[in-house]
Parts: C-alpha cells; sequence; structure tokens
C-alpha cells in the first residue's frame, strides 16, 4: 500500500513544478461607486514614476531597534535573528472564537478541503512568538503549507495532517511541532481545544532541537532576510503613483463556506476582516477585530488530490495574476516564487517589485477558478 501511494503520488507531482529539493507529496495521523467584478486580465499601464522608490535614503532604526522583516515595524533589537513560528489555527465555525490572531503579523487564508464548501484554514505568521498568551485553535496542515512556510525560515506548528504530507515532511528544511500543545477545557469536541499556551514553544524547541536563529540554522543562508520590500514608515505607499489603480474600499473573496470580506477604515488606514457575517475578533486580546495594513491575493492552481476533499495549492509558479491592496486602493500585479525556500514576490504591471506598507499583511491564495468571483467596491 506504501508503494502505491507513492506512485500516486510520483504520478500527482509529475506535472507540478519542480521545487528546491524536487520532493513533493503527501498523509494523515491524528471609490468607483460601482462594484468592479474582478476578471482575468493582465494590467498593462505601467506606474507614473518609479524613480523616487529608487533613489529613497533608508531610514535610520531607532536605538535598540530593527525593521521586523515580517511586518516592516521597529520591534526590539534582540529578536533580529529569531525565526519565527507559523501555525495551522482551525476556521471553521465551530472554533470561534479564535484567540491571538490579532497578534500575528501575517496571516494567510486559503481553502482546506474542496469538501464542505470550501472551509479554509488560516496560517498566521508570528516573529515574536515568546509573548503569546494564548494561540489557536491548532489543527492539521496541508501540502501548500508545507512548500510556503519555509520561505519565512519558520518552524510551522500544527496536529497532523493527510497522508499526501509525508514526502514533504522529508524535506529537511521543513522543521515542525505536531500534537505537542496545551489543551484547553472549552467545552467544544477534543479537536478544537488545542491552543499553544506560555511554555509550549520553549519546551517545544528544547525537545525537538531545532534552532531558534536564522545563524544556527542549516538553512539560515538560503532564504531571504529582505523578504517583503516596504515602503517608507513616514511616507506610505498610496498607489498614487499607478494609473491602473481602483478603488477598494470593500473587497469579497470567493471563500464560500465562510463568505469573508474586508472594509477599509480610513481612520486606522487598515481593512478589517468579517467572516460568517460577523466581525472575525481576537477573544484574547479585549475582542480587537483582525485588520491589515496590506492585502495580497494570489490566483493559483488548485488541484483535487482525491475523493475525500484533500487538495492543494501550486504556490511555487512564475508570473502569476494577484492584486496589491492598500489604503483604500488596488493594483493588479504578478507573483512568483521560485521554491520552497525562495519567497514569494510580488511584481507591478511595469515588472518592478512592489513596496507593500509597514504593518500587518493578509495573504489569499485562490484558487483561479474562482478569481474572477472577487469583487471590490
Amino acid at each position: 500500500m506504501k508503494k502505491l501511494s507513492c506512485l500516486m503520488v510520483l504520478a500527482l507531482t509529475g506535472a507540478m513544478l519542480i521545487t528546491a529539493c524536487g520532493k513533493k507529496a503527501p498523509e494523515e495521523t491524528a471609490s468607483t461607486e460601482a462594484a468592479i467584478v474582478i476578471g482575468s486580465e493582465t494590467a498593462t499601464e505601467a506606474p507614473a514614476s518609479t524613480e523616487a522608490a529608487a533613489t529613497e535614503v533608508p531610514e535610520e532604526a531607532p536605538e535598540g531597534m530593527y525593521a521586523s522583516e515580517l511586518t516592516g515595524e521597529w520591534i526590539d533589537q534582540s529578536l533580529q535573528d529569531q525565526r519565527p513560528i507559523a501555525v495551522m489555527v482551525d476556521d471553521e465555525k465551530t472554533a470561534l472564537p479564535h484567540y491571538g490572531l490579532s497578534k500575528a503579523d501575517i496571516v494567510y487564508e486559503m481553502v482546506n478541503s474542496t469538501a464542505n464548501e470550501g472551509v479554509t484554514r488560516f496560517m498566521v505568521m508570528v516573529k515574536d512568538w515568546a509573548q503569546i498568551k494564548q494561540l489557536g485553535s491548532i489543527r492539521s496542515t496541508r501540502p501548500t503549507n508545507l512548500q510556503i512556510f519555509p520561505e519565512w525560515g519558520a518552524v510551522l506548528c500544527h496536529d497532523g495532517g493527510p497522508f499526501w504530507n509525508d514526502n514533504f515532511y522529508k524535506n529537511d528544511f521543513v522543521e515542525r511541532f505536531s500534537g505537542t500543545f496545551s489543551r484547553v477545557n472549552n467545552g467544544k469536541p477534543r479537536e478544537f481545544t488545542e491552543y499553544i499556551l506560555p511554555g509550549d514553544l520553549e519546551k517545544n524547541f528544547k525537545n525537538s532541537g531545532y534552532s531558534q536563529t536564522y545563524s544556527d540554522w542549516k538553512y539560515g543562508d538560503q532564504i531571504s532576510r529582505q523578504h517583503y520590500q516596504f515602503a517608507s514608515h513616514s511616507t506610505p505607499n498610496t498607489l498614487s503613483d499607478y494609473s491602473d489603480a481602483v478603488d477598494c474600499k470593500t473587497i469579497k473573496l470567493p471563500f464560500h463556506h465562510n463568505n469573508p470580506y474586508l472594509e477599509y477604515d480610513a481612520e486606522s488606514q487598515t481593512y478589517k476582516y468579517f467572516q460568517y457575517g460577523q466581525a472575525e475578533s481576537d477573544a484574547g486580546n479585549g475582542n480587537t477585530q483582525l485588520a491589515f495594513t496590506n492585502l495580497l491575493l494570489q490566483s493559483a492552481r488548485l488541484e483535487q488530490l482525491d475523493d475525500h476533499g484533500y487538495m492543494m495549492y501550486y504556490p511555487s509558479e512564475s508570473n502569476r495574476e494577484g492584486w496589491y491592496i492598500t489604503q483604500g486602493k488596488a493594483i493588479r500585479v504578478t507573483w512568483t516564487k521560485l521554491n520552497d525556500l525562495d519567497a514569494t514576490r510580488y511584481y507591478d504591471s511595469d515588472g518592478n517589485e512592489i513596496k507593500i506598507n509597514v504593518g500587518k499583511t493578509y495573504v489569499a491564495l485562490i484558487s483561479d477558478k474562482e478569481w474572477d468571483n472577487i469583487t471590490m467596491e
């Protein structure tokens, strides 16, 4: 049976773009006033000018601080060499309310299964993980996540996953903690009770022997420490230089299970996240609503792997469609990721890498079959 599974994986992955170590795989253990309907056209107009960005003088960090590679925000210099964590968080309605998501630096959302109306799952990136009070609830991972999180030099926190993960686990840059976190008696079924609590990560790092720093990690010199390109702290990118920018005060995403949308709040200059017909709030941090400075949407190929709803996106491809949304505006972009350890890069219609604004970022992978169903208002 194991041999047959491997043959199935090889057959499926033969059509995939080869990743860094050539391993693929798969297993289970435990404001325009009118709405804009997004089509599949590619933007053709170039930005009015990109010379200013090229000659920009880097800002000087306050004493004892550095610009986080995840958000661009000034954070304590003692964290500069620390590897972040990537945490799989359940987004089924029964899992609500979430804990700790408002403290995440980056939140990825993508379909987790083709069953159940395409239920989504979050993968949240946290740099200063020692400050976590409660994060979760924690659930299983999928092949897509195992190809994305390594680009950050992160350690993945999850609880099991399908056998389709197995060959990805064999990549020795895939370091992970699975099913080793605390249980909280919240009156829900067991699968909704696992959370990261204080001390859990320290214990996991100690027991695993994994490096907590980039410099001591085997692949630390192969990942980009300058991941996103950030605009100036004092002068945000308003997208006003782009003649093809469109108004985007509300964006509705074609995830049909939770029907998420984001609304721009001009006062905070962030997009507030809603799902299941309500504000997405963080019960562990004063019911703060989840909000983002930057939205990055990626059109990606999706393949169903079996009849049980297991699936994966293709996150390592070139010149795929996307959107960058910030400050109430949106521009078309393309995205490229060369392999599992390579950073996903985003380019404007003139081929220049975009500069996103300092702050938290939301990234959504959306099936190219659903791409036309994004709406902006």
